[in-house]
């Protein structure tokens, strides 16, 4: 299509086609891929540049045609190596020797003996693995008074010297022999004690010097929000603290899904604050939940026949105990009545089963003693336990069991692990639970609450609770 225009009624064609432009000189393009429209003018036109392009650089090329010599490096002699290590800074471990001497100019004057440092002063930090002893030698300490220093620091703080504990050293001035001795070495040993091993013409002798402790509780309250865990941890709480805490409400309600974001937490946490700041966080005491839409939950630890468990602070020294999931594994076939996948017709179906990997642990739904484990028939290797109240578990299809009978075993112990034994299709778990030797539903079963203390027990449960549940508040 052309363009017109009408000039006194006549059209009148336009010199050129609409919407194009002349072709210029700029438009001719040296560079040609010569992989592309091979033997086209186009190519051959390529190949006639690349030509000329190879046959400029052989005109211009230098003769004869050699490599251009390389740089001649000179390696570095003795003396200069020498002056190079005295003007850099050299570590601990090479005492920090020089030796170099300055050149005599109009600003210095050669002297005839460089007078030595009266004192040095030194900072070094345990690492893991190392000993006291070690870590002297390494600051300049001769071996026989670093040993001597290491045996009084031990009778001093039996329990060792934790890693990244920092330790000041002085040594005095050098002797004849090059040997600088022990002034003094000063170190925190523990958060309520110092040490100073200090020199003197009778040897190296050993102080110590006692910190204030104050041993009061540490109680954290907040709101759940968006999640449990990480506000425990934006409260403050560490991160083992935090699972103990999750651990011990776990047993009683499901922290997944019974715990709303307008629920508040309270935990109260064995705490040691020296006069000079520094705090040491003990074991988790005190766990408890209130929630909005449900029964709270209040638990605190006690010691009952030898052994640490939590106890329903709620009920004033109750238990109420519930089964723990004997596998972390979903569920994959529940209680009732199926076709069997292998006899392939219906039966009752008297447990739940985990679809879980070959080889995972199972252990203890709850407390209990084993009353059978070995093979048993379809079940294949079989674990059974008794617990209070007239309740019974069993675990079945196992590769190997790890429990013999008659053992007590406890909640969370290991029972043995996941197998395909007997009439099973794969690796599973085959979990059932027994009331007066009837199978019932394991996801029904809950154990009665029991009083665990009374009389003097329970007086004294009661006030602690009472003592740590005043226990000043540190807000979220």
């Amino acid at each position: 299509m052309r363009a017109q225009w009408r000039t006194s009624g006549a059209a009148i064609a336009a010199p050129v086609a609409f919407g194009r432009r002349r072709p210029r000189w700029r438009d001719f393009d040296l560079v040609v891929d010569l992989g592309e429209e091979v033997l086209s003018a186009r190519w051959w036109r390529g190949s006639a540049t690349l030509g000329l392009l190879c046959a400029g650089v052989g005109l211009l090329a230098p003769t004869p045609f050699e490599p251009l010599p390389a740089a001649n490096v000179e390696r570095v002699g003795q003396a200069e190596a020498e002056q190079f290590r005295d003007i850099a800074i050299a570590p601990l471990s090479a005492g920090s020797k020089t030796g170099g001497r300055m050149a005599a100019t109009e600003l210095v004057e050669p002297l005839s003996q460089a007078p030595d440092r009266p004192t040095i002063e030194l900072f070094a930090r345990m690492g893991a693995g190392d000993g006291i002893a070690q870590l002297l030698v390494r600051s300049g300490v001769s071996y026989a008074e670093a040993g001597q220093a290491a045996r009084l620091i031990q009778s001093a703080a039996p329990s060792g010297i934790a890693p990244g504990t920092s330790v000041s050293i002085r040594l005095g001035r050098r002797s004849p022999g090059g040997v600088r001795p022990v002034e003094r070495i000063a170190l925190r040993a523990g958060l309520d004690i110092n040490i100073a091993v200090t020199g003197g013409a009778g040897g190296l002798s050993v102080s110590t010097s006692r910190i204030a402790i104050d041993t009061s509780p540490l109680r954290v309250r907040g709101r759940v929000g968006d999640g449990l865990y990480w506000a425990l941890r934006a409260s403050g709480v560490s991160a083992p603290t935090a699972g103990d805490y999750l651990r011990a409400l776990n047993a009683h309600i499901d922290v997944g899904g019974q715990i709303g974001p307008d629920d508040r937490f309270d935990l109260i946490i064995a705490n040691r604050r020296a006069a000079t700041g520094e705090s040491e966080e003990g074991p988790l005491l005190y766990a408890a939940i209130e929630r909005a839409g449900a029964s709270d939950v209040k638990l605190m630890k006690w010691t009952i026949g030898g052994r640490t468990d939590w106890v329903d602070a709620e009920g004033a020294g109750r238990q109420v105990s519930t089964m723990a999931w004997p596998v972390h594994a979903p569920i994959t076939s529940g209680f009732g009545l199926r076709v069997h996948p292998i006899l392939r017709f219906a039966r009752m179906h008297k447990g739940i089963d985990f679809g879980a990997h070959y080889g995972s642990p199972i252990v203890a739904a709850a407390d209990g003693q084993v009353m059978r484990a070995g093979w048993s028939g379809g079940y294949g290797q079989q674990v059974r336990l008794g617990h209070i109240g007239g309740i019974g578990t069993s675990y079945s299809h196992m590769s190997r069991i790890v429990v013999a009978p008659g053992t007590i075993v406890r909640q969370g112990q290991l029972l043995g692990y996941i197998g395909s034994s007997g009439l099973s299709t794969g690796p599973h778990l085959h979990y059932e639970v027994y009331r007066g030797g009837v199978a019932v539903n394991p996801l029904s079963v809950r154990f009665a609450s029991r009083a665990l203390l009374e009389g003097a027990q329970l007086e004294a449960f009661r006030a602690r609770l009472r003592q740590l549940l005043s226990v000043g508040v540190k807000k979220a």
